[in-house]
């Protein structure tokens, strides 16, 4: 910039360029409870809602029930680049007990900020998470993924069954009564043609006797007996749905 007597001029070097916010280093990364970080809660609400849009309020609400009782929401802290100001919140998972499964943890709502993936902060994110899970006595993670298969199974994930993660815990509350709400709604029974026979015969009346009804077709007398066991899953497909139909792999880990 250059000053004239009476007049200021500002001069613009075509050739400047504003220099880039440096990215964190991946040695410089902590994972921290969010209960135990109140102040990034805002920052924490809005990198997920980055991801997955939601109500700010709900937002809030859900990560203010993380607590070392599970259900539990970590964050990945990175160091700000400016001395004296608080930590940047770049990735964030949630880590729930799982129903009949005392040394399992349940791991969802994993997500790095959009502007620093691809560049190791996932792996990060999960490999501190283990760490965490491990100093607390537990010995497996499950998941679930629609898209992110081949990223997990590069962490050591490997193909497995599904589970049902708790979204609260509580000693007054019985695993018995989890259960009944957690399971699975009985199916219908599907739909069968009316016997025939287990109507009365009319009575015969002075007329020509009719012929018998033909006999019912195979495919109404029995239906086909359901598949046993959980539906096959593979790297390529699965048997599992969700709501929309969508494929959903199931995913576990030994820690």
């Amino acid at each position: 910039m250059t000053l004239l007597p009476g007049l200021a001029e500002l001069t613009l070097d075509p050739t400047h360029r504003p220099e880039a916010t440096p990215a964190p280093s991946l040695a410089e990364l902590t994972v921290e409870p969010v209960h135990c970080r109140p102040e990034l809660l805002d920052a924490c609400a809005d990198l997920i809602n980055e991801q997955w849009p939601r109500s700010r309020a709900s937002r809030l609400h859900s990560l203010g029930q993380s607590s070392d009782s599970f259900p539990l929401c970590l964050m990945l802290l990175s160091p700000h680049p400016a001395p004296g100001h608080a930590p940047v919140v770049v990735g964030h998972a949630r880590l729930s007990r799982v129903l009949d499964r005392p040394q399992s943890l349940f791991v969802e709502t994993v997500v790095v900020a959009r502007a620093l993936r691809g560049r190791g902060f996932g792996r990060r994110l999960m490999e501190g998470l283990e760490v965490f899970a491990q100093a607390r006595g537990f010995r497996r993670l499950h998941l679930s993924t629609r898209d992110q298969l081949p990223f997990y199974a590069h962490l050591g994930y490997q193909l497995g069954e599904p589970v049902q993660g708790l979204v609260f815990t509580s000693p007054r509350v019985p695993a018995a009564l989890l259960r009944v709400f957690s399971s699975a709604p009985c199916p219908r029974l599907p739909c069968r043609a009316p016997s025939l026979a287990a109507h009365a015969a009319p009575k015969a009346s002075k007329g020509p006797s009719l012929p018998p009804p033909p006999p019912l077709p195979e495919s109404l007398a029995a239906s086909p007996p359901a598949p046993a066991g959980p539906p096959p899953q593979s790297p390529l497909e699965t048997g599992y749905r969700d709501l929309r139909g969508g494929p959903v792999f199931w995913m576990e880990k030994d820690i």
